[in-house]
Order: structure tokens, then sequence, then C-alpha cells
């Protein structure tokens, strides 16, 4: 009894000590996880599991993303999982996504998997038009998406038709112009066929460098009012703070960099922002609801941090990572000069193979040809030797007969014809014996003639025999010549092999290695300006050939707005460089003023 009762105690102490778990599902941009978590996690425990299981080490640049009453919310780090107000049914849905954009994509992202997810999520947002992306602009970045998902272009493979079950462009771009699908794509795969040579991330990484540049690159947008109630949208975003009017989410009405930025706090639905000068006023906004005040200023807290960071000297953990990732990447262009090499060497001695193969097949058609004149040659030798023997005994006969007929001559010539009648009839056959004889000597001697020219014929037709056998033994030559050289040339015993997996893929970094290396980074950086100056031409031009197929009819308000800024200058960048070029003091003045 005292054991089953002992037993009972340590079944109850073990179920007690046993976590109450729930489910999360958490969903990125190219992959779902499902995760097992126990209750008292904290947004943190959870964060950093994912973020382990993706291996991913830039961590200030994401959150886990849900909705709530149709708001967009962040799990907080502090704050226990279920403490916050998520749905109680469970998998609980999580989104893995970037919270935070970098100001230069190229700086500060470092590991590759940091930047296939923002490719895939910055790429999403320009299809589904958050972030506004002009024509000439989507077909050169779908150009880029395709290189970093086919790799290289093969003519032989990637033939017509195979972007149709892509989304590369946005639906407004394919809708504002009178152009098939086949058109778009092979407009897309001119400029693919020029990205030849780059690797996956660097596809990614040249699609960043032209997407940060978009005017609502990282922008979140919220619906304020200022003190006169005038209704604005507040833009928050790596740079800072920003104004718009509701109708132009394109172009800053007025921008508040982070360093001149002192505080940021709400009060219910009032927003309270402090200059850096603390001679200038404060200054005031209102917000739709208080959830939002708290999404604004977590995204207010967490871009002026990152500003700030980025204006110091890296931390050792960051120093580390970029060190790793130089390494890695000197490592993989090392690599693929190597392989670039050997598909060389491989290809050239491919195309020597075929040259060879080629030779060798003209030679084998010239001694096919060589063995059919022989042939004919000897069906002529034999005719002309069968001719001259018929000829020859032609002759015999016909001297045979005239030998005959001299005989009946002489014959007749020794009988004595007693009368005179025999003796004329006798003359008369004389005559016509002699004349008899005469025509067959005649034709003796042509027939001895022909025979002669026959065995003439016949000793030149051996002689081009003989000559046609030599050239048939030169041939037979030069063909087992070439394919010994075809066999021990065509692939070079000592070529590498493409098998990676049995090769050491260790690198000791000499000195001379990292000098070519320099060299060849510098090269790089002059062709990529005169890419880059080659690419802007082609922007321009394409801009300029579709521009004919263009329905003005469906061209959007962002459409005319963008129109007008390029057509007066106007950038991103230099548009809040002129804004910020005013005193705090007069852009906060003007923001009360709106």
């Amino acid at each position: 009894m005292a054991g089953a009762v002992a037993s009972r105690m340590s079944f109850s102490s073990l179920k007690r000590k046993q976590p109450k778990t729930f489910t999360v599902r958490i969903v990125t941009m190219d992959a779902e996880m499902e995760f097992s978590c126990e209750v008292k996690w904290k947004g943190k425990d959870l964060f950093d599991l994912v973020c382990r299981t993706l291996g991913l080490r830039e961590t200030w640049f994401f959150g886990l993303q849900y909705t709530i009453k149709d708001t967009v919310a962040w799990l907080k780090m502090d704050k226990k999982v279920l403490d916050h107000d998520v749905p109680t049914e469970e998998p609980v849905t999580f989104h893995f996504l970037a919270k935070f954009y970098p100001e230069n994509a190229e700086e500060e992202l470092v590991q590759e998997i940091t930047q296939h997810l923002f490719f895939l999520q910055v790429k999403k947002q320009i299809l589904d038009e958050k972030i506004y992306c002009p024509p000439e602009a989507s077909v050169l970045l779908a150009s880029y998406a395709v290189q970093a998902k086919y790799g290289d272009y093969d003519p032989n493979v990637h033939k017509r038709g195979f972007l149709a079950q892509e989304e590369l462009l946005p639906k407004r771009v394919i809708n504002l112009y009178q152009m098939t699908p086949e058109m778009w794509e092979e407009r897309i795969t001119a400029w693919y066929a020029e990205h030849r040579g780059r690797a996956r991330d660097e596809a990614e990484m040249e699609y960043l460098k032209i997407a940060q540049d978009l005017e609502m690159y990282g922008v979140n947008y919220f619906a304020i009012r200022n003190k006169k109630g005038t209704e604005l949208l507040l833009g928050v975003d790596a740079l800072g703070l920003h104004i718009y009017d509701p109708d132009n989410r394109l172009t800053p009405k007025i921008s508040f960099p982070w360093n001149e930025i002192r505080n940021i706090s709400y009060s219910d639905k009032e927003f309270t922002i402090k200059p850096l000068d603390k001679k200038i006023d404060v200054f005031k906004f209102n917000s739709s609801k208080l959830r939002v005040n708290k999404l604004i200023l977590q995204l207010c807290i967490g871009n002026h941090d990152l500003f700030m960071r980025r204006r110091k000297a890296d931390s050792l953990e960051v120093q580390q990572m970029k060190a790793q990732a130089r390494e890695e990447k000197a490592r993989k262009q090392m690599e693929r000069q190597r392989l670039a090499r050997e598909k060389q060497m491989r290809e050239e001695a491919e195309r020597t193979r075929d040259e060879l193969e080629r030779r060798l097949m003209q030679l084998k058609e010239e001694a096919t040809m060589a063995n059919e004149a022989l042939m004919r040659s000897e069906e002529t030798a034999d005719l002309l030797a069968e001719k001259a023997q018929i000829t020859e005994e032609e002759a015999k006969l016909l001297a045979q007969k005239a030998a005959e007929a001299e005989q009946e001559m002489q014959r007749i010539k020794a009988t004595a014809i007693r009368t005179e009648e025999e003796k004329r009839l006798m003359e008369q056959k004389v005559l016509e014996a002699e004349m008899l004889a005469l025509k067959m000597a005649e034709e003796s001697e042509r027939r001895a003639k022909e025979a002669d020219q026959l065995k003439q014929d016949l000793q030149e037709a051996r002689e081009s025999e003989r000559r046609a056998k030599q050239k048939l033994l030169e041939i037979s030559s030069k063909s087992s010549y070439t394919s010994v050289n075809s066999s021990t040339t065509a692939l070079p015993p000592d070529l590498p092999s493409f098998n990676l997996i049995s090769e050491s893929l260790s690198f000791d970094f000499k000195d001379t290695d990292m000098k070519r290396l320099s060299m060849e980074i510098e090269k790089e950086k002059v062709e990529y300006m005169e890419k880059s100056k080659h690419l802007q031409e082609q922007l321009n031009e394409l801009k300029t050939e579709i521009e004919a197929l263009k329905l003005k009819e469906r061209e959007t308000a962002l459409d005319i707005l963008h129109n007008e800024n390029a057509s007066r200058g106007n950038s991103k960048h230099n548009t809040i460089k002129k804004l910020t070029l005013q005193s705090t003091q007069s852009r906060v003045a003007f923001f009360e003023e709106l």
C-alpha cells in the first residue's frame, strides 16, 4: 500500500514539473515552421529560437509580426507571448519580417540569409504595390529576380515562354501599357542575359541597391492630424520622420532627421516630439488610435537607435561578422574564378575535340571518295585491257587474211591461162586481189595503231590507279594520327572535375592571392561604373521605347507624381536633403501651419 502511494506521489510530482506548452507557427518569406513553446516564454525566447533555427545573427532588423483588429503589431521582447493580444486558438501565428530597414543595404546587410530575407520581402512589397516602382525600373528589378532564381541565361534552356508562370511585374505596370506577356518577357530577358556571371546573393543585392532608392522603400505610413486638425501622413523610416500630404506618398513636405530629435513620447492619442535644440518648442500631432501610437513609438525608437548605431564604430560582433563575410566573399569569388577557368578549359577542349572530329569526318569522306575513284579507275582499266585484247586479235585475223590473199594471188599468177579470155579474167582477179590485199593491209595497220593507243590508255589508267592507292594510304595514315590526337586532346587527363563534394573548400589567403584579388576588385569597380552608366542608358531607352504603348488614361496618381518629380530632377535623397537645409524651427512652424 505504501509503495502504491509513493508511486502515485512521484507521478503527481512529475506531472506538476512538466511545463505547459502551446504551439506557434512562424511564417517567413519562403517557409513555415512550428514550435512548441512554454507558457512562461517571453517574446525574446521565441524570437531567439526562430533566429537560431534560421542561422540569423543580424537580429536587430527583424521582429515577429501579428495582426489584431486590423492593426499591425509586433511581439515585445520583454513581455510574455501569451500576454499579447494574440488569438487563443492554436497554432498561434506570427510572421517573421524585417521591422527596420538599412540606409545602405550593401554596407549594412552582412549575412547572406539577411540579404535573402530582405530581397524576398522588398520584392513582395513592390509586386503588391506597397512600394511604388516606375515601369522601367520594374523591368530591371525583374531581370535581377530572374538571375537570382535561374542563374546564368542559357538560350538552349531558357526558351520563349519560360517566364510565363512567373510574377515579376506589378499589375499596375502591366495594365499601363498595350504590351503582351511575350513583349514583357522579351525585354526582361534582354537585361537578364546581361547579368551573366552573377551569383544568387549578388543578384539579390543588386536588386536591393536599386530598390532602396525608391521613394516608398522602408517607409511606414500613419494617418495623423496637426494642431489645426489638418489630415496628414507621418512617414517613419531609417532616416527620420517625414510629413506627407495624404495624396502624395512619394514626396515629403517636411523632414526631421533622427539626429535632430531628442525625445518622442505620447499620451493617449497625442504624440509629442522634442527637438534636439532645447530652444525650439516641441511639436505635437494626434493619431487615430492608441494602438497605432504604440506602434509608431516602437518604430521611432528602433529606427533612432539604428541611426545612431550606424554612426558609431561597429561592435566587436559586427566587426567579426563583417570580417567573416569578407573572407567568405573572397573565398566564393576565388572559387567562382576557379570554376570559370575550369569551365573555359573544358569548353576549349570540347571545341578542339569537335574540330578534330569534324576534321576526321572530312578525312573519312575524302577516303571514301578516293576509294570510289580507285574502283572506277580499276573498272576503266579492265575495260580498256579487254578492248585492247579484242583489237589485237582482230588485227592478227586481218593479217592472216591478207597473207592468204597474197598466197592466192601468187597461185593465180603461177597458173598459166592459155586463152585470152581466161588471161583477161585472171588479170581482173589479180587486180581485185591486189586491191583487197591493199585494203586489208591498211585495215591491219589501223587496228595495230588502235591497239597501241589502247595499251597507252591502259598504262595511264594503271598509273592513275597507283596514284589513287598512294593518296588512300596517306589519308589512312592521317586518320589514324587524328584519332589518336582526338582521344588525347578532347579532355585533358589533368583537368579538374566539377565534383565539389570531394574537394577541400579551405583556402590559405597568401599575399599574392590577396593582391590579385584586390586588383580584380578594383577592376570590378570600374566595370560596375560602366555597367551602371550602360543600365541607365538602357532604362531611358526602354522608357522611350514603351512610351508610345502607354495608355495615359490608366495612369495612377503616383505615376503622375513620379513623372513630375522625374521631370524636375527630384529623387528621394536630394528631396530630403533640400528639406533639411531649412532650420528645424522653421520646419516645426511650417508643420503647425499646414
